[in-house]
């Protein structure tokens, strides 16, 4: 029995990496959704602090839906929520802060490279946007290549595949994506190695000056230094100017543990190292 629970992550992993190759699936028109209060510690349901970080609270989403879940990427503006799962599929809500959902819609990502028809084709790991315009970014995985859609998601403006991330890993690609209030663009790889002597340790990270769809803004490659063992897979801007970075780590057992770094924004130039 202990062999066989032992075998049970390693299973899972062989499952989602065969999962890109098959057909999506699609929300139906009707949004339902339950939301259940999650503690950070459930040992410990008291417990509030994390180093120095305090836990405000959390939630599980469920829906009946059998499409429901399996989201990469997500964007909060006031109690406006947007997910995007790794199927091109969008969910959107409002939240307050007694976690009562409400104003709830499900959606789907149409326009996106080749045809849509699997879920390799609207696999969706980071999201961005611009808060004047409303203007929504995704990078999408599996090409590597950054989309510009307009607020409603219904109409993509333009896109690009930059030459500096076509080496990226098909499973590692722009994993992480945020635009700065200067306007510029930070994108992180999840696992594309830099050459040379962080080519153990380090991840490969573009700067662009302005939009990356933009043929005119070529992008400025530098290194990012993660936690060691793990790989960044979201960041954001604080109203600091700094950036706050998820890494994730991946192991049997355990799964998944979570690490959070730190970077001041400005120091990020072409062809530099940087670490939290």
């Amino acid at each position: 029995m202990r062999r066989l629970i032992s075998l049970l992550p390693l299973a899972m992993c062989v499952a989602l990496a065969a999962s890109d190759t098959g057909q999506r699936d699609v929300l139906g028109k009707v949004a339902r959704i339950t939301v259940t209060s999650v503690a950070i510690d459930s040992s410990d349901p008291a417990r509030l602090q994390v180093g120095a970080l305090t836990y405000l609270g959390g939630v599980r989403l469920r829906s009946p839906d059998l499409a429901f879940g399996s989201f990469s990427s997500m964007q909060v503006v006031g109690d406006r929520f947007l997910l995007i799962s790794d199927a091109g599929n969008v969910v959107r809500f409002r939240m307050d802060s007694a976690f009562r959902v409400s104003d709830a819609h499900f959606g789907d990502l149409l326009p996106g490279p080749a045809t849509g028809h699997y879920k390799r084709e609207r696999d969706v790991e980071s999201l961005t946007s611009d808060p004047a315009t409303g203007q929504i970014w995704l990078g999408y995985e599996y090409y590597n290549q950054i989309w510009r859609y307009d607020a409603a998601l219904a109409r993509a403006e333009s896109h690009a595949a930059p030459p500096e991330m076509a080496d990226w890993s098909r499973n590692g690609g722009p994993e992480s994506m945020v635009r700065l209030r200067t306007g510029h663009f930070i994108v992180l790889s999840e696992t594309a190695r830099p050459k040379g002597r962080f080519a153990k340790t380090g991840r490969v990270g573009m700067l662009f000056q302005g939009d990356p769809t933009d043929p005119r803004n070529r992008g400025a490659g530098f290194v990012y230094l993660p936690p060691p063992g793990f790989d960044p897979v979201d960041m954001t801007e604080l109203p600091d100017g700094r950036l706050l970075v998820l890494n994730r780590r991946f192991a049997v057992p355990g799964l998944f543990t979570a690490k959070l770094t730190l970077l001041d924004a400005r120091v990020i130039r072409g062809g530099v190292a940087v670490q939290g």
